[in-house]
């Protein structure tokens, strides 16, 4: 640590730096992929392109991040929530572990009503997005808070080839009108800042017997200029939705005949969300370096009625409980890019600094038909993050290359509680993350990868100020950031003429899974982990328009301590892969065929309860009408497999039942359901 700590001091009083360009040779294929050799510095770090997110359909907007190898994305509850994300042998629940950017803004919530790090990705135009780049471990030193399995930063199009209109119809009352489109500010000047501006709506029931009645609506604005190396841009985007869900559902009364696949134990639960913002991004950066600012500011509300045990605490009223969320948030960055050294041996550095302020009202009651019966938690919370960063590359010779990172991140807790003044209080934790990459090579048109570093996720402000639980028995107050350790070895080749693979060994060590449980209203203590596994990707384009993606990731997790309850994680899938062919411009055809497979994992620490797998299959058709126009037929779980979006081995009690029953909730996938969209450009 004193050798991180010297050798960053240094760095802030000569000069520092950011890594990702070398001088190596272009080698390779990009295709819709930017990961060709010398492009990263990880094996399992890369890019998506625009390209290739409009071969394969995605059911619902969050599921674009199934672009990213070895990552999952279901859901749980009704189609207005945030998603459930499995990655890296972490049931990430809404994103605990994997942190989410959309134009440099964060998309998780700390201390969020629902559950820590909570990050709803219905507010994405998948039309817009004009490539996403994400990272597995923690090994860059711009990664902080929520980022211990891995990141994701989203990023929309400065213009827009052509205005568009596009209209989507499908099976469940599916309605989805899409309006997008730029233009120079000034009319016939290239050269002016551009304006970009777009409008969707959808309304969906899906196939649930109580129709979920999901209604959304998604504006963004956005003016800009230059480039994202030197310019600046401005967002503005708006996000509402309102929704009925089906949440989970025994399966033993499926079994039983009692209660069918689709059907809802109380058909009041559901939601009402929205997500109002305002960002800036300005960047100067020249061969020499430069600077990039950002700053943001967004106001987000929620409340979310969900019953998940029926009737087991309150056999009169039922369980039905609600979680409310209404925040500010107020945030920003600078940092200062150099290069330095010789020609021979370039050094490319950073210094940065991040802020974020939550000001968040955050409730639980309980609730029938969505009225409040009583009040469980209400609390006001502050949560103020500061980061400072460094990191610096080095290319010592052509054939090996080094990035230095070092992160000190402070966190300060308020909480003032409306229920219990015993758990009002403060509290402050901070935590530094030295990072290390070695990248070897290229020899053979191959790259070698040794990544080390530090990650972390914070903890709930209310569990970190708690003295008492709701039903008022003591709790010790637990710590505001937990560590993580990641440790990868990597390999990426293009040594077949179209063919990127890269294979990726990497163990994660986690000092706690300690997590603030927003359904109950308190903080649930677990044992160290350590997670393992190995990653495998493929992108094979033997030709101009065929893509082929093949991705595996094996993964074993494991608490660290011995119990006599075992020593298996619950929800840590085991097995994860992928297979895709995409073609793309067949004369006016274009088309893809997806298999999507997500494991078996373990429901109880002792292994003797295990989920089912599921396979699922998506096809799309496209044709070119001609140049304005395009349709679309997208078939989701093409051949109407019976599986299961997400389980879980919990207690509960249905109407009619003396006493609760442990067994398997279940929230099925949606059988076979098919999409046409017809696009027109003007």
């Amino acid at each position: 640590m004193r050798l991180f700590a010297g050798w960053a001091l240094g760095m802030a009083c000569s000069g520092s730096a950011l890594a990702h360009e070398v001088a190596l040779p272009e080698v390779g294929v990009t295709a819709h992929y930017d990961n060709a050799v010398g492009t990263s510095e990880a094996a399992s770090e890369g890019r998506i392109q625009r390209s290739l997110l409009e071969t394969r359909p995605p059911q619902r907007p969050g599921e674009v991040l199934e672009y990213v190898p070895g990552l999952i994305v279901t859901q749980h509850s009704g189609d207005g929530k945030g998603n459930q994300y499995f990655l890296r042998g972490f049931n990430l629940d809404h994103g605990t572990d994997l942190g989410l950017f959309l134009q440099g803004m964060p998309i998780n919530l700390s201390s969020h009503g629902h559950g820590q790090g909570y990050a709803d990705l219905n507010l994405l135009v998948p039309e817009l997005i004009e490539h996403i780049d994400y990272r597995k471990g923690a090994y860059r030193a711009d990664d902080g808070d929520f980022s211990a399995a891995g990141s994701v930063r989203m990023h929309y199009v400065r213009r827009l080839a052509a205005p568009l209109a596009q209209l989507t119809l499908g099976e469940g009352n599916y309605q989805r009108v899409v309006l997008a489109g730029s233009a120079p500010v000034r009319a016939g000047d290239a050269a002016a800042p551009v304006v970009l501006g777009a409008l969707e709506w959808h309304t969906a029931d899906g196939p649930w017997t109580v129709p979920q009645n999901l209604r959304r609506a998604n504006a963004v604005l956005s003016l800009s200029d230059g480039s994202a190396r030197k310019g600046w841009r401005l967002d503005a985007m708006a996000y509402d939705a309102r929704w009925t869900a089906t949440d989970q559902i025994p399966l033993r009364a499926v079994q039983q005949g009692s209660l069918g696949r689709f059907d809802s134990l109380d058909d009041s639960d559901g939601g009402v969300s929205s997500r109002h913002s305002l960002s800036a991004q300005w960047a100067d950066l020249d061969d020499a370096g430069g600077w990039t600012a950002q700053a943001y500011a967004v106001r987000y509300r929620l409340n979310l009625w969900s019953n998940f045990s029926y009737f087991e605490s309150d056999p009169v009223n039922g369980d039905q409980f609600e979680q409310s969320d209404d925040r500010l948030i107020l945030g920003g960055g600078l940092a200062r890019q150099w290069r330095h050294g010789s020609e021979a041996q370039p050094w490319r550095s950073t210094l940065g600094l991040s802020v974020r302020q939550d000001e968040a009202d955050v409730g639980l009651y309980d609730t029938v038909q969505r009225t409040r019966l009583s009040t469980t938690r209400d609390d006001q919370v502050r949560i103020t993050a500061w980061s400072l960063y460094a990191e610096q590359a080095v290319q010592w010779t052509p054939w090996w290359r080094t990035v230095w990172g070092l992160r000190g991140d402070q966190q300060r807790f308020s909480v003032l509680s409306r229920t219990d003044d015993r758990n009002t209080g403060m509290a402050t934790d901070a935590l530094w993350s030295p990072k290390l990459s070695m990248v070897f090579g290229p020899w053979q048109r191959t790259e070698w990868f040794v990544n080390l570093g530090r990650g972390f996720h914070s903890n709930d402000a209310r569990g970190v100020t708690a003295r008492f639980d709701p039903d008022g028995n003591p709790v010790e107050a637990v710590p505001g950031l937990v560590p993580g350790f990641s440790r990868e070895l990597g390999v990426r080749s293009e040594w077949w003429p179209g063919l990127q693979t890269s294979v990726a060994l990497w163990r994660l060590n986690m000092d706690s899974e300690l997590l603030y449980v927003g359904d109950a209203g308190t903080t649930e203590p677990s044992r160290p982990s350590r997670r393992q596994g190995v990653e495998w990707s493929n992108r094979w384009t033997p030709t101009d328009w065929l893509v082929v993606d093949a991705d595996l990731a094996w993964t074993h997790a494991r608490f660290s301590d011995a119990s006599p309850d075992g020593n298996r994680i619950p929800g840590a899938v085991e097995r994860a892969a992928s297979l895709a062919i995409a073609v793309k411009h067949l004369g006016p055809w274009s088309g893809s065929l997806q298999w999507r497979i997500l494991g078996a994992r373990p429901l109880i620490e002792d292994n003797s309860v295990r989920s089912s797998s599921s396979v699922l299959t998506n096809l799309r058709v496209g044709y070119a009408l001609d140049r304005r126009n395009r349709f679309t037929v997208d078939v989701f779980n093409l051949f109407d497999r019976e599986v299961n979006d997400i389980e879980y081995w919990a207690s509960s009690q249905m109407a009619g039942e003396s006493a609760p029953v442990e067994g398997r909730l279940i929230h099925p996938a949606e059988p076979r359901s098919v999409r046409l969209t017809w696009r027109h450009q003007f």
